[in-house]
């Protein structure tokens, strides 16, 4: 397995281990969670506590030899992951926050062994023992963070079934999702997760894509069709053919799109990066100044005391996380939202926008039908429409809810999935369909769009629908306007159409009749912008706006297009992807303060600057204790983010 570091994604190994340039510890390039790591850290920390209580209480009653005896597997077995890392990045001459880790508690714990050899006070082992502890803390605290992110991958890899059922020579074989190839015969029972990514090659039904799509709205789907793993079939039951399997599927390239986002860097990073770079070997020569100033006045003691503490506050371990925390936890709680980040330069761009363009088709329309006209030939409309909602009334098909309820009694209702209905209402035959599908009977039907109603084997009448704007629309517009954000309706539709979403909603400016290059055009011009559309014909105006923002996952070019992909593709979604995205780099500006401010207090205060005024010194074990604070109130302060709310 492939795993790679969270901070430097260019990190890429066989098996796990540690970053060579930061120390961090490696994670699986898949998105499982490996808990191995923490759970070994968790129990060398569980025990270092136990023995560091234990060592407190030997230095309270002075016998620093059983000091020695309780700190040594602290120091060297609890501790050996730490002091590794450390001893490796001197070694691969990659300074990091572990350098000054190994650092203070190797000089802490040598010099406590020397001075007990020599019966010459005091010793630092309950220090070494206490700052090994905290560290762990910290560490422990960091990977649970960490891990939490993975959860929100897993929770897509489970919207793909784990199992199919396979055709093999006629017979039906129930087989795990692993053993499918390419070529493979499926069949997909009505109530049944589609399998893989395939085409249909018998049957007809009705599928649920809004997982993909973002549409709600149910859609038709008959041979030569294609359809994605993990949507959901509703009627029918067809047979399929494997096109895509495995990482070839569409719902597994979301879930890579989603973990390669969370290994990219945010342009904000570049400025922890620059300062961790000189930040270390600075620590380094301000410890080794302070051991030499103190050293000078003849206070040599002091000196070693104040030098392991610098080494130890001065832990850049707050710095480091202070934007990757953030980005990851704000990717997962993304994901769980079907808020898709390709990238964190995304979150940090949608943070600043200040246009966003509007596609209508897909974007602000419902997905709900309700019946817009309906035509009638030598009947009276209410009869129409009383027969017709009658037979609907027992049919299952997403268009029926259109229609109005009935009492009426249906005799003979049969369904024809993909097709249409019929049945026997007031002594009269009743067939209801598609033109396409009457014409299969033997009818004579023009090939428009909309239902069409057959009584007693004479045309009647066709119901047309209309997909109306979403309930959320209004409310979505309205919200992104009060935080200042230009709303610019963007479509190919008619005039009178665009005209009249644009009213409702409170748009000023607004396009009609545009074709995807034309909309690339005006999306030119429009400077620092946010695009969002269906991710298809509108994928060169979506990958030429500043952030694209494709409204559900409708093809691999949605994908490939915009950097930002809203799953369940409505407008409330959008509004949450605008303030999580504001929320991260909130969040990350507050872990970089607590990050500075920590070292810029810290490190003068450890090297004794307040002793000459107050005679104050800083005890390495609250140096310790002041590092893990800076690097706990980081990875809190990020998690808060799973908590605080987003607009809906």
């Amino acid at each position: 397995m492939k795993y790679t570091c969270p901070m430097h994604p260019e990190i890429n190994k066989e098996g796990p281990g540690d970053c060579p340039i930061c120390g961090m510890a490696l994670e699986p390039i898949s998105g499982r969670s490996d808990e191995s790591e923490y759970k070994d850290l968790r129990l060398r920390f569980w025990i270092g506590v136990m023995l560091s209580l234990l060592n407190i209480y030997f230095a309270f009653i002075h016998d620093p030899f059983l000091e020695f005896i309780v700190s040594t597997p602290i120091v060297l077995w609890a501790g050996y992951p730490l002091l590794k890392k450390g001893i490796l990045s001197f070694w691969n001459l990659n300074l990091n926050m572990f350098s000054l880790i190994a650092l203070g508690v190797l000089s802490a714990y040598i010099y406590s062994v020397v001075a007990l050899l020599n019966h010459f006070p005091p010793y630092f082992f309950e220090s070494a023992s206490v700052i090994t502890t905290l560290v762990l803390l910290g560490q422990v605290l960091e990977l649970k963070a960490r891990s939490k992110t993975s959860k929100a991958i897993e929770l897509l890899l489970e919207r793909a079934p784990n199992k199919a059922i396979k055709v093999v020579n006629g017979a039906e074989i129930e087989v795990p999702i692993e053993e499918i190839k390419l070529g493979d015969i499926l069949r997909v029972k009505p109530g049944s997760k589609v399998p893989v990514d395939g085409i249909i090659i018998e049957g007809v039904s009705t599928l649920d894509e809004s997982m993909m799509t973002g549409e709600s709205l149910p859609v038709e789907k008959e041979v030569n069709d294609n359809v994605f793993a993990g949507t959901l079939n509703q009627t029918g039951t067809f047979l399929m053919k494997a096109e895509k399997v495995g990482a070839e599927t569409l719902l597994n390239q979301i879930v890579h799109s989603v973990q390669k986002a969370m290994r990219t860097k945010a342009p904000i990073q570049g400025l922890a990066d620059t300062v961790a770079a000189w930040f270390t070997p600075s620590v380094i020569l301000i410890a080794i100044l302070t051991f030499l100033i103190w050293s000078y006045f003849g206070e040599y003691l002091y000196g070693i005391i104040n030098a392991v503490a610098v080494l130890i506050i001065a832990c850049p371990c707050a710095l480091g996380l202070a934007t990757p925390v953030s980005i990851i936890v704000g990717m997962g709680k993304g994901a769980v939202n079907g808020i898709l980040f390709k990238n964190s330069e995304a979150i940090e761009n949608l943070s600043k926008v200040k246009t966003l363009i509007l596609d209508k088709t897909g974007t602000l329309t419902k997905g709900a039908p309700v019946i817009d006209k309906i035509e009638t030939y030598s009947i009276n409309k209410d009869e129409l429409l009383t027969l017709a909602s009658a037979l609907e009334s027992k049919s299952e098909h997403p268009l029926a809810k259109a229609f109005p309820s009935s009492n009426l009694s249906v005799d003979k209702f049969k369904a024809y999935p993909g097709g249409g209905i019929e049945g026997t209402v007031n002594n009269q035959s009743v067939i209801i369909g598609s033109s396409r599908f009457l014409n299969s009977l033997g009818f004579s039907i023009p090939l428009e769009k909309g239902v069409f109603v057959i009584i007693n084997k004479e045309l009647k009448g066709k119901f047309t629908f209309v997909d109306p704007l979403k309930e959320e629309a209004k409310s979505a517009i309205d919200a992104l306007q009060s935080q200042g954000i230009h709303i610019v309706l963007l479509s190919g539709d008619h005039k009178e159409t665009v005209e009249k979403v644009a009213k409702e909603l409170n748009i000023d400016e607004y396009y009609y009749e545009k074709n995807p290059n034309e909309k690339l055009e005006i999306v030119k011009k429009i400077p620092f912008s946010a695009m969002a559309g269906d991710g298809v014909n509108d994928a060169p105006a979506l990958a030429c706006a500043t952030v694209g923002i494709a409204m559900g996952v409708g093809s691999d070019i949605a994908i490939e297009s915009a950097p930002v992909t809203l799953v369940k593709g409505n407008l409330s979604t959008l509004v949450k992807a605008f303030d999580l995205s504001k929320n991260v780099m909130t969040n990350i500006k507050q872990n970089l303060f607590f990050a500075f401010i920590y070292n810029i207090l810290g490190i003068p205060i450890a090297a004794g600057i307040l002793y000459p005024a107050f005679g104050l010194l800083l005890n390495p074990m609250i140096a310790a204790l002041a590092m893990s604070l800076s690097s706990v109130s980081v990875i809190g302060n990020a998690l808060r983010l799973n908590v605080k709310p987003i607009n809906h």
